[in-house]
C-alpha cells in the first residue's frame, strides 16, 4: 500500500484555496466573510490560534454557500485536470491519500479517480466547523492507524517536509517538486527554497512587526539622546536601549524561547556585526556628510532590519530552526 499527500503533490496546486476562490466567483457575496478569515489569520500568525482553530474560521465561508455539495461537484468538473499525469501513471487500487485538506471536498475527486482509502480532515460541510483535529504533520499517522489500523506503508509521497512524520513510517518516501520526484533523504533545498520557508513564515511575519517596533524604539531613544549627546553616542544608547527591548519581544513574541542570561548573551553577540554596520552609516550620514541625525538613524535601522533576521536564525534562535 502506498499512501500520498494530496495538495502540492497528487494535485498541482492547492485544492482548498482553489475550491475556495472558485466559491467566490459563483458567488462574491461569500465575501462577507472575509473579516474574519483576516481575523484568524493575524491570531495565528501572532501564535493566539492553532492550525485547527484557524482553519475552523477560513471555512466559515460554507454557511453562506447556496448548494454546497452542488459546488463541490461543479468544482471537480472544472479541476480534476490538475491531478497530476505521473501519478495517473502509476496509480494503483491499493493507494491511500492522507491530506489535511477537507475529507467532503477530497472524497468526489477520490471516487473519480479510484482511490478508495482517504484519510483527510473532518470538516462539516454546512458549519465549516472540524470534529477532531486537523490532519497535518504527526496527526496524519496517527489518524492512519486509529481509522484503518494501518501503521506502515509501502511508499510515501509528499511535497511538504512538514510530513516527515508520514515519512518515518514508509519503507520508502519521496519528495514532490515541481512534478520531479527524488528520494527524501536526497532532497537538498536550494537558496531560494530556503528563502521562501523562512520568509513566508509566521515565525518571520513576527519578527517583522518586533522589527518595526525595535526601529521606531532605536530611533525615538537615539533622537531623545541625541538632545543630551553627541550623535554617535547618543545612537550607542539608544541602540541598547532598544537591544534590550527588542531581546524581550523577540524571545518571547517571535520565537516563543525562554529567557536566561546566557541566551541574551547569544542575542547581544548576534548583534554586534550589525551594530558595527548601522554606526557606520550613522557615522557617514551624519558625520561627513552633515544629514540630520534623525535620517542617520532610519536609514542605519533600515539597513540593518534583514542583517539582524539573518544572525538571528542563525546564531541566537537557532534551535527553532526546523
Amino acid at each position: 500500500m502506498n499512501a500520498y499527500d494530496f495538495d502540492g503533490c497528487i494535485y498541482e496546486g492547492d485544492s482548498t484555496l482553489d475550491f475556495y476562490f472558485f466559491c467566490v466567483k459563483r458567488q462574491p457575496k461569500l465575501l462577507r466573510f472575509l473579516g474574519r478569515q483576516i481575523g484568524g489569520f493575524l491570531l495565528i500568525a501572532f501564535g493566539f490560534m492553532n492550525k485547527t482553530q484557524y482553519k475552523q474560521r477560513f471555512f466559515s465561508f460554507l454557511q453562506g454557500l447556496d448548494n454546497v455539495d452542488d459546488t463541490v461537484r461543479a468544482f471537480w468538473q472544472t479541476h480534476i485536470q490538475k491531478i497530476s499525469k505521473w501519478y495517473l501513471a502509476q496509480k494503483s487500487e491499493q493507494d491511500l491519500v492522507v491530506s489535511a485538506s477537507p475529507e467532503f471536498l477530497l472524497r468526489p475527486c477520490c471516487d473519480q479517480i479510484g482511490v478508495h482509502r482517504l484519510v483527510a480532515s473532518r470538516v462539516d460541510p454546512a458549519t465549516g466547523r472540524f470534529t477532531g483535529e486537523n490532519c497535518y504533520g504527526a496527526e496524519k499517522p496517527a489518524r492512519l492507524k486509529s481509522q484503518l489500523g494501518v501503521e506502515q506503508v509501502g511508499a510515501f509521497y509528499s511535497d511538504s517536509l512538514s510530513d516527515l512524520p508520514m515519512a518515518q513510517i514508509a519503507g520508502q518516501s519521496y519528495l514532490v517538486q515541481n512534478g520531479r520526484i527524488l528520494p527524501w533523504t536526497e532532497y537538498r533545498p536550494n537558496v531560494w527554497q530556503k528563502i521562501k520557508r523562512h520568509a513566508f513564515s509566521f515565525e518571520f511575519f513576527r519578527f517583522l512587526v518586533v522589527g518595526c517596533v525595535n526601529t521606531l524604539n532605536g530611533v525615538v531613544f537615539s533622537y531623545l539622546f541625541s538632545k543630551l549627546l553627541p550623535a554617535q553616542v547618543a545612537f550607542w544608547c539608544g541602540y541598547l536601549a532598544s537591544l534590550t527591548i527588542s531581546y524581550l519581544l523577540n524571545s518571547v513574541f517571535t520565537f516563543h524561547e525562554s529567557m536566561s542570561f546566557r541566551k541574551m548573551l547569544k542575542f547581544f553577540v548576534s548583534y554586534i556585526p550589525n551594530f558595527l554596520i548601522q554606526n557606520i552609516v550613522v557615522f557617514l550620514v551624519n558625520g561627513v556628510f552633515g544629514l540630520p541625525e534623525l535620517y542617520a538613524y532610519i536609514l542605519a535601522a533600515a539597513i540593518g532590519i534583514p542583517v539582524t533576521f539573518l544572525l538571528l536564525k542563525i546564531f541566537a534562535f537557532r534551535k527553532k530552526i526546523k
